[in-house]
């Protein structure tokens, strides 16, 4: 909560104004019964026109003034809520941001995606209710009772007496509500991570034709979630009819003994007028500050969730580094005895004792069978994860002594997976450098072999790209992400299988361009095709997370039997 006052700070004079107000409001509310009394028993009973007029007078201007400080109130609570949920979005987003791919997994994306939106607006949500009501409910309860022992002290004690019973009703409802709520948000996590995969992989499954199969799995995770919704919400259900048989039961006992004083008349008609006036005013703020709490405590499960974000431990900063001024000028390369797993309980070691080292402008073919280890491998060199044991070391300095913006600046990552964004194709490549030149871009793509399809395009650099960059085929993502990593200038570039969906002639032009091109930077090419790499300085093989060969394609044909096989097999492929 200490972070939620540090947000509130920027913005107290909303937190403020919105109280005061309401609680100006709420002075009206047990002023103008007392009047209304007045006028009853003193004006209506004498007859004087005058003193009804004049008191009338001052009840519409309460009113109006009233109106206006409940106006004002209602604004400064949406503004201080909306702004501190709004801080506390882009505070939670910022610390994703920081997280590593291990801290992501611990949390899952559509986990993460609810605390962002939906929890959050829970937050904003209760703020706003506080912000509305906090001080307003009890002003008006505390009013109304002093004002009811003024008026007649004996019903002030009737209607005192009630107040513990619906205390008690609220208390045990909050104890029911509160870990059912907790259920509610955690099972809309799963909707939002149903959702994802399923607008994700739209490709996929109706190229297997299971529309069908995703409707029904989430109609099971949707219905899963409003039947948690429902079993959430029974007792704020139970809140409105409980209250409603309170204010009613008071209500009876009120008038059923009030009555009796005015019979014998020890009470006038507008006393009691007054009185069960009060006595609603006093029960509909009791019933305000319930749903105040109910709220709080679906909002108290929505926090929790929020704080485990933010005291979630990012298990790969540089804050120990100790060389963070240092810039990669080289670009070599070197694991020494690095070993790793993805979590720290797994047993099996998805990289095993892995050895090498790569010399400034080489380029590095890495080809092993899927699932080899061979993307987990690269990661570790812009620390996407980290080693959990042995070392790796860019420029001789081991990775995790460098400042990671330094570390991560100078290379250049192409992933399997092609990241494009909505946006232009000259916004996409700008991700590689904010202030680049259309002749740089134009470059960049020429490595890349983009730069023909670019200009047959109706709008070039202007195109428009959809979600993922749809509308462009697998081959044109590709050279487009290459183009972007290029526009880095980096020293280190790494391509993981970015060649895949182009043909083996493009491919071989792109290798050229990076000989001829790209002397100084150091290439690391990860492929399924022995061609990709075959003229590579050295190629590393992996083999189910071990390195069982290391050498020129020729060197690798008579020593290594895993690459021997890769390019028999290919081979025999492209004989046939």
């Amino acid at each position: 909560m200490r972070r939620y006052f540090e947000f509130i700070k920027a913005y107290w004079y909303f937190f403020l104004l919105g109280p005061v107000c309401m609680i100006l409001e709420a002075c009206g509310e047990f002023i103008l019964p007392y009047m209304s009394a007045n006028i009853i028993n003193i004006g209506a009973a004498n007859r004087d026109i005058p003193y009804m007029m004049e008191n009338g007078l001052y009840m519409a201007v309460i009113s109006l003034f009233m109106l206006l400080f409940g106006v004002a109130g209602a604004y400064f609570a949406i503004q201080g809520a909306s702004r501190l949920a709004a801080d506390i979005r882009l505070e939670t987003f910022k610390k994703i941001q920081r997280f590593s791919f291990a801290n992501v997994d611990d949390f899952s994306t559509g986990s993460l995606i609810t605390r962002i939106t939906n929890d959050v607006s829970q937050v904003q949500n209760i703020t706003q209710t506080l912000l509305r009501g906090l001080f307003r409910s009890p002003v008006m309860i505390v009013g109304a009772i002093v004002m009811s022992f003024a008026l007649e002290p004996q019903i002030g004690w009737l209607i005192f007496a009630i107040l513990p019973v619906l205390a008690g009703m609220i208390a045990m409802i909050m104890i029911v509500s509160a870990p059912r709520y907790q259920k509610m948000q955690e099972q809309i996590d799963s909707l939002n991570t149903n959702v994802k995969e399923t607008v994700t992989n739209q490709k996929v499954i109706k190229s297997f034709v299971r529309e069908e199969y995703e409707t029904d799995r989430f109609r099971k995770v949707n219905q899963d979630l409003a039947k948690k919704s429902v079993h959430a919400l029974k007792m704020t259900i139970l809140m409105q009819p409980l209250s409603a048989l309170m204010i009613h039961l008071a209500t009876i006992l009120v008038v059923w003994f009030a009555g009796r004083q005015i019979m014998v008349g020890k009470m006038e008609v507008g006393t009691l007028t007054a009185l069960i006036t009060y006595l609603t005013q006093i029960l509909t703020a009791l019933n305000f500050l319930a749903n105040i709490i109910l709220q709080g405590t679906r909002a108290a499960a929505s926090h929790k969730r929020i704080q485990e974000v933010f005291v979630a431990e990012v298990d790969l900063t540089d804050e120990n580094a100790r060389n963070k001024e240092k810039k990669i000028t080289k670009g070599s390369v070197r694991f020494e005895k690095v070993s790793f797993r993805y979590h720290k309980n797994q047993r099996e070691q998805v990289l095993k004792e892995i050895d090498f080292t790569i010399h400034p402008g080489e380029l590095v073919g890495i080809i092993g069978s899927s699932g080899s280890g061979k993307t987990t491998l690269v990661s570790l060199i812009p620390r996407l994860y980290d080693a959990g044991e042995g070392n790796v070391f860019v420029d001789g300095c081991n990775v995790k002594d460098l400042s990671l913006a330094h570390l991560r600046d100078s290379v250049a990552m192409v992933l399997q997976k092609n990241t494009l964004f909505s946006g232009t194709i000259e916004e996409n490549l700008r991700w590689g450098k904010e202030d680049a030149t259309k002749k740089e871009m134009m470059e960049a793509c020429r490595i890349a072999k983009a730069d023909r399809f670019i200009r047959e395009l109706p709008d070039g650099f202007e195109t428009e790209l959809e979600q993922g960059g749809s509308n462009l085929s697998g081959g044109q993502r590709q050279r487009l992400c290459i183009a972007r990593a290029l526009l880095k200038h980096p020293k280190i570039l790494i391509l993981d299988d970015s060649t895949s969906a182009v043909d083996t002639a493009t491919d071989s032009a792109i290798r050229k361009e990076f000989r001829e091109k790209l002397p100084g930077v150091t290439k690391i090419i990860i492929a399924q095709r022995i061609n990709s790499v075959i003229d590579a300085d050295q190629i590393i093989v992996i083999d189910e997370g071990r390195i069982t060969g290391i050498g020129k394609h020729d060197d690798l044909i008579a020593s290594c039997r895993e690459y021997q096989e890769i390019y028999d097999s290919q081979k025999d492929r492209k004989e046939a």
